[in-house]
């Protein structure tokens, strides 16, 4: 197969077929380096060969009532993670100044549950404010269900972009989740945009879905028009519900990380959780579909610390994009 008209028709703007998209994540396992290549050239036209750096903090943890499937820190989890509520600000300030220095261009405030009261909204909107005044740098936050007057507070404060993540297809979402549905994800997504925030969705890999359901992902991503596609592999966690799920290996996760660049082919695609676990040592490879990665760990797992990842981008001939308009106060 020639992969390389994949790539062609994402230049011209134009969605490859269903059976194409299909055809990405079935394609044999020799085929994976031709499938990189045609990626790449998407990837080099919208974002050069530059690299964005995230962190994250979690900012309260556990105490959650929701029963997704694949979190430590939902209701049906019983994963020995740390629990605690909403960290001081000067933690979080601190954490944020961690985050520039490891040259991340955007800090990610995450906050356990199904969505954020009002004090715990005051906390996030007191936090971002005082980051603001003093770190440069671009600030997300992921708090759950979101309406439209909670995300013009955030906008408010200074947020840049909320992520919420619709994680898999309608089709498959009830599988991992029954306390909310794909429809409250994607109105969250909605509220987010009509407040003026950018969004950031993505999803899970690797959970029991089908060929078909991570084919559905992407595109109802590309029909949200979201602007950073964060692509998460799972990580099964002991003491979870999908503890012991293992259908992943490293070229399963290059294949969906090109399907998603042909899909969505100005995007942000971000290597996220998992990416350590179940990429391995083909880690560097992903960066030729994907332009962003997280460093230094997760909510509750680890990750690539900070210099590892500097010499990983370097060895590869790329570059760390440090340059945001949205950073600072003078946006």
């Amino acid at each position: 197969m020639r992969y390389d008209r994949f790539a062609d028709l994402a230049l011209e703007g134009r969605l490859p077929s269903r059976e194409d998209l299909l055809a990405v994540l079935r394609a044999p396992d020799g085929d994976v380096p031709a499938l990189l290549e045609a990626a790449f050239r998407v990837r080099r036209h919208h974002h050069g060969v530059r690299v964005q750096l995230h962190r994250l903090i979690n900012a309260k943890s556990g105490l959650c009532a929701e029963d997704c499937g694949y979190c430590s820190q939902s209701k049906v989890s019983a994963a020995p993670i740390d629990r605690y509520p909403f960290l001081s600000i000067p933690r979080l300030l601190q954490a944020a100044r961690e985050a520039k220095a490891a040259r991340a261009l955007r800090f990610c405030i995450v906050n356990s549950g199904r969505g954020p009261t009002e004090r715990e909204l005051d906390q996030v909107a007191a936090a971002v404010e005082a980051i603001r005044a003093e770190v440069p740098i671009n600030i997300c936050c992921c708090l759950g269900l979101l309406t439209e007057a909670q995300a013009h507070r955030l906008k408010a404060a200074g947020v840049e972009r909320v992520n919420h993540n619709l994680n898999t297809s309608p089709r498959f979402h009830h599988r991992i989740c029954s306390t909310h549905t794909f429809a409250d994800r994607v109105r969250t997504l909605q509220a987010v945009r009509r407040a003026g925030l950018s969004t950031c969705s993505g999803g899970i890999v690797g959970m029991g879905e089908t060929d078909e359901d991570v084919v559905d992902l992407a595109l109802h991503l590309r029909a949200l028009d979201i602007d950073s596609i964060p692509v998460n592999f799972l990580h099964p966690i002991d003491g979870t519900p999908l503890a012991g799920t293992r259908t992943l290996d490293p070229r399963r996760c290059l294949k969906a990380l090109c399907l998603f660049r042909f899909a969505l082919p100005a995007k942000e695609i971000r290597v996220a959780g998992g990416r350590e676990l179940n990429l391995g040592s083909l880690q560097p490879l992903a960066l030729y579909p994907a332009n962003s990665i997280f460093i230094e760990g997760y909510l509750t797992t680890p990750g690539q610390e900070a210099p590892a990842a500097h010499r990983m981008i370097a060895d590869l001939g790329f570059e760390i994009d440090e340059t945001s308009p949205a950073a600072g106060r003078g946006d």
